[in-house]
């Protein structure tokens, strides 16, 4: 009757948190402070087995203005800054070469 109880911090080891981060290129530059940014990826299809290239847009809080067209940027995901915005731009990796 006299069970051991244990916490569940003893038994589960503390995690650090997940910080979602994703690299990808800014396709427009247009809005003040934010960025639109492309994030592609490469997936097998679970039945078919062909590589598929899949995409999505994020728009991303830039405070300086500093990304343009073409940049390639790591974005990483924040509190809601506004109805479309939940991702900030940590760094720029690539600027874009000029024609």
């Amino acid at each position: 009757m006299n069970e051991q109880v244990t916490k569940p911090s003893e038994s589960v080891p503390a995690r650090k948190p997940l910080i979602a981060t994703e690299t990808g290129r800014v396709v427009s530059d247009k809005m003040n402070k934010t960025v639109t940014v492309l994030v592609e990826r490469r997936v097998k299809h679970p039945l078919y087995g062909k590589v598929v290239t899949k995409s999505a847009k994020y728009h991303a809080h830039d405070e300086t203005n500093e990304c343009k067209e073409g940049d390639l940027v790591e974005i990483v995901a924040t509190r809601k800054l506004s109805k479309m915005k939940a991702w900030r731009v940590s760094k720029v990796l690539e600027k874009a070469k000029a024609i």
